[in-house]
């Protein structure tokens, strides 16, 4: 760790961060309220809300989007003719998936072997904590040298786009010369990294229906459609042999001439077993930063256990097609839209509901924030040069905002690196990572601040 000053006050501060970190990941703030209840992510929001306040933060508010969900905003004003950084972060989270899988409560932050495990301890609760370190550090040693807004949004991880659509809304809200988007992460531990590029989303929900009912599968199985079936070949469609994504009509063959990613160490961070192999074609930075890939996330289908010998009437399933840079999100939609009825079968009836859509982000990295946050990183991370990567998952806000302010700079850092394991089981998040992000982001509003390249 760096002996700079400012490295000191964080490192004093850690302490503090782990707690605080462990009462906010406590909130099982899923924005999901069908399955998790309301109230705790109003009461991640109200913590968040109380903690800016604490720091002197203006403004503060509890946001209500569209979606339903609430984001946190507030202002902390700098010095007369100060440039304005907005900073964000979310407090909403993944399910938990499997709780019995984690070897310690999702939602209890837990010390083990040098790292905090629970489930937004790096997506995205960690960002917020390292936003309050960094504005910290600097208050304790000198001010803050820039205006400062924060936000942090209440719905990400459900892309179903309430933020953007009230930031659309407010255009004075958010507006700022430079972002730092708390949501992204290093290409590997310890190694200081910004990423360039996000691939966009679009989320739809499929059905498609047979018959009236289920039919016994002896009496009628062998000539009844079945729709499960159907759905099988419509989703076996999107993928080629190789296991590219093959949707009619989009591109599938983009190169990534950045940062790459050696394809043991990524069998080795995605833990894939012994004996299976990666799929698609090109380099693995090729697959997950520059081309599209589609995921099945979710089929509704009887269960194996008090499963009945029945012909499925009708089946359904959820799909997320994550579009690279260069690709319109509403573009790929309908492609895929096209896909899916043009490979229905037996003249089965399909139904398409889109869930959410976010466009893919591409980053200006000869800015004066870039040169200003590499100087940042540098100190940081001693003897480390600052990275560029890409990134394969979507925030949509990115976009939104590059629309709305064009001339504003937009940095992604983070504590998604791949150890953290994001939106898996044991989700977990290096308290080094934490700190030196935070010192690197405290030393970047002032660098930026003053100009230095």
């Amino acid at each position: 760790m760096s002996s700079h000053p400012v490295a000191a006050t964080v490192a004093s501060l850690m302490p503090r961060a782990k707690e605080e970190l462990a009462e906010l990941v406590a909130f099982r703030s899923v924005a999901d309220f069908d399955q998790f209840p309301r109230s705790e992510s109003e009461g991640a929001a109200r913590w968040i809300a109380d903690a800016l306040t604490a720091e002197g933060f203006q403004d503060v508010a509890l946001l209500d989007t569209p979606d339903g969900t609430q984001s946190v905003y507030g202002h902390l004003p700098g010095p007369e003719g100060a440039k304005t950084v907005l900073l964000y972060a979310h407090y909403d989270v993944q399910p938990p998936l499997d709780e019995a899988g984690w070897t310690t409560p999702p939602f209890e932050l837990t010390e083990r072997d040098g790292r905090w495990y629970g489930r937004g301890a790096a997506d995205c609760k960690g960002g917020v904590i390292m936003h309050l370190l960094a504005l910290r550090a600097l208050k304790a040693d000198g001010g803050v040298p820039v205006h400062v807004k924060v936000i942090v949004e209440g719905s990400e991880e459900q892309g179903t786009g309430g933020l953007e659509r009230y930031a659309e809304e407010h255009p004075e809200l958010l507006e700022a010369d430079a972002v730092v988007i708390g949501d992204a992460g290093n290409f590997r531990t310890g190694l200081p990294t910004v990423t360039s590029t996000l691939r966009g989303m679009t989320l739809v929900r499929v059905r498609i229906d047979t018959l009236e009912g289920n039919l016994h599968s002896g009496q009628f199985g062998g000539a009844a459609p079945d729709a499960l079936a159907a759905l099988v070949r419509v989703l076996d469609s999107l993928r080629a042999e190789d296991g590219s994504t093959t949707v009619d009509g989009l591109t599938d063959d983009t190169a990534w001439d950045g940062l790459q990613y050696d394809e043991e160490q990524f069998r080795k961070d995605a833990k894939v077993l012994d004996g299976v192999r990666l799929i698609g074609s090109g380099t693995v930075a090729d697959r997950i930063w520059a081309r599209p890939a589609v995921t099945v996330l979710g089929i509704d289908c009887p269960p194996v256990v008090g499963a009945t010998p029945s012909v499925q009437a009708s089946a359904r399933a959820l799909i997320s097609l994550r579009v690279p840079p260069g690709v319109d999100a509403a573009g790929a939609t309908k492609l895929l839209q096209a896909h899916l009825e043009a490979h229905t079968p037996w003249g089965a009836r399909m139904s398409i509901e889109q869930i959410g859509q976010g466009q893919a982000f591409r980053a200006d990295t000869t800015s004066p924030a870039y040169r200003a946050m590499a100087d940042a990183m540098a100190v940081a991370y001693p003897g480390q040069e600052m990275q560029y990567a890409g990134q394969g998952g979507s925030i949509p806000l990115c976009n939104t905002l590059a629309t709305l302010y064009p001339q504003a700079e937009i940095l992604l850092i983070g504590l998604s690196e791949p150890e953290a394991q994001i939106h898996a089981v044991n989700e977990s998040v290096s308290p080094d990572e934490l700190e030196r992000l935070s010192v690197a982001e405290a030393l970047f509003l002032r660098a930026y601040a003053s100009g230095a390249s």
